[in-house]
């Protein structure tokens, strides 16, 4: 999507209020996530079979999100606006993509469990998914503000922005988070063992 095709009154305001709009947005995603975990949000039943497969979808995802991701910085670095901009608007559609998959996988599915060796799990996979999952979470607003700041200015105007800045942050803080989703999917699913929790409600 270009900055002439985005709808008129929505860019208007967001690039007056690119914070408000961040804010919205970012909070929009957090309560959806929360509603999903907490089970207040419905979701079609999911076997386990759908789950595995959810999870290789996932992966696939990621991985070419962050294949993307890279490109776009690439891009840039080449002083190639257009490239980058297609490349991280990609990567954004792609993580859209991803969470649908996850909260239908986790919503109506549940989780799994590593169960791999003691060292492996206390030392590699549990930090190693504790960094990916923090990074995702905390990246989620300022991946947010550079999209919406490349969306409602041109490319003219964003070198007057914080853009570039907050776009090096957040394309450093996701391409990290997905590596680190994608290896420890190899851990659980590849390499070593897993136990299905199912659904886990407050209920």
């Amino acid at each position: 999507m270009s900055v002439k095709q985005f709808p008129k009154g929505v860019k208007q305001f967001s690039k007056e209020h690119n914070l408000a709009a961040t804010v919205v947005l970012s909070a929009v995603g957090y309560a959806v996530v929360i509603a999903t975990f907490a089970g207040v949000l419905p979701y079609p039943n999911v076997s386990l079979d759908a789950v595995n497969v959810m999870a290789h979808a996932i992966a696939a995802v990621n991985t070419v999100t962050l294949l993307t991701i890279l490109a776009g910085v690439r891009w840039i670095r080449r002083g190639e606006v257009a490239k980058h901009r297609k490349a991280m608007l990609s990567a954004f559609s792609l993580i859209i993509l991803f969470l649908l998959i996850y909260l239908f996988k986790v919503g109506g599915g549940g989780t799994k469990e590593f169960v791999g060796p003691t060292l492996v799990r206390n030392y590699l996979y549990l930090p190693m998914l504790a960094v990916h999952l923090i990074l995702s979470i905390v990246s989620v607003p300022v991946v947010i503000y550079a999209v919406v700041l490349g969306l409602t200015h041109t490319p003219d105007e964003l070198r007057e922005t914080a853009h570039a800045r907050v776009g090096r942050i957040a394309a450093g803080a996701w391409s990290l988070s997905l590596f680190l989703g994608v290896i420890a999917y190899v851990l659980l699913n590849h390499v070593y063992d897993w136990r299905y929790l199912g659904l886990i409600l407050p209920w």
